[in-house]
């Protein structure tokens, strides 16, 4: 007669402990975060929702300073501005890098390290040092600008006049950047694989066709990264008319950025609330233009 088996207990299930090491590796970066970058955003929204009244003191106004803002001919002519510097300025500038990453990463450049590190020392210099010396540069009535004119009896324009303002700004940002935006590329041309240069150039292509066929769209997604942090900094453009402002009281306003207008408000117009308003709209702006372009560009990567 056969036994029957007795089907042996299910295993206990061991409880997993959850644990929260990472945490603690991460908690003490999400702290500063938190302090440094959600609390002053927290803090700016919560200022722009009142406004500072003679009787009354600070009283909440919902989203009137949004309205206020979006109905500012001053503000919305810092945007144009900017705009326009970017449409500009940013091609200029990422053309010039670009060129220069291709020149080094082709090998035929004698000194590549000599040059690459001249190129990169712009970037080094802090931001107001380099408007003071462009300044200086600039001055018609005492720098390098007058002295040419002084020495050769010429009259050449005066960079610092209204017309001519926003170029002269637009080449002290490509003299700085032009190095930073050189290394993004040039760091990403040295991952390409040398054997695609070798096909090619087994198959007959020259250096024109491998830039364009090979070059080019292997580091887009730098091309990407570099586009979106020069246009969220021409947004940002501050330090070059805060510091020329002085040397060209008569082209610079208050409202020649945006930036510099909600600094003005604050510091001058005694306008915090309104100067929040101000800068938060002008980060959906900033937030919404890069958004878009890195849709654009990295929709077929």
């Amino acid at each position: 007669m056969a036994v029957p088996q007795v089907a042996a207990p299910p295993p206990a299930t061991r409880r997993v402990r959850r644990s929260y090491r990472g945490w603690q590796f991460v908690g003490p970066f999400m702290i500063v975060f938190a302090l440094v970058f959600l609390a002053p955003i927290a803090y700016s929204i919560y200022l722009s929702l009142y406004r500072n009244r003679l009787i009354g003191g600070n009283a909440f106004v919902g989203l009137d300073n949004y309205t206020q803002a979006l109905q500012d001919p001053n503000f919305w002519s810092g945007v144009g501005r900017v705009g326009l510097f970017l449409v500009v300025q940013v091609p200029i500038m990422l053309f010039l890098a670009l060129l220069v990453a291709l020149a080094l990463d082709s090998g035929r450049l004698y000194g590549k390290s000599f040059f690459r590190v001249s190129i990169f020392l712009p970037y080094a210099v802090p931001a107001v040092v380099a408007a003071l010396m462009w300044g200086f540069i600039y001055g018609s009535q005492f720098g390098l600008v007058g002295g040419i004119n002084d020495a050769l009896g010429i009259s050449l324009p005066d960079p610092l006049q209204p017309s001519l303002i926003l170029a002269s700004i637009g080449n002290i940002t490509t003299w700085t950047f032009v190095g930073y935006n050189m290394l993004i590329f040039y760091s990403a041309l040295q991952v390409v694989p040398k054997s695609l240069y070798e096909s090619a150039a087994i198959d007959g292509a020259g250096q024109v066709r491998i830039i364009r066929s090979i070059k080019l769209p292997a580091i887009r997604g730098a091309l990407v990264i570099a586009t979106i942090f020069s246009i969220i900094g021409s947004f940002q453009l501050f330090n070059e008319p805060a510091i020329l402002r002085n040397l060209a009281p008569n082209a610079i306003t208050t409202y020649f950025t945006p930036n510099f207008y909600a600094y003005s408000l604050t510091f001058s117009g005694q306008q915090i609330n309104y100067s929040a308003a101000v800068a938060v709209v002008m980060a959906v702006i900033t937030m919404i233009v890069a958004y878009v372009v890195q849709l654009r560009g990295t929709k077929d990567l």
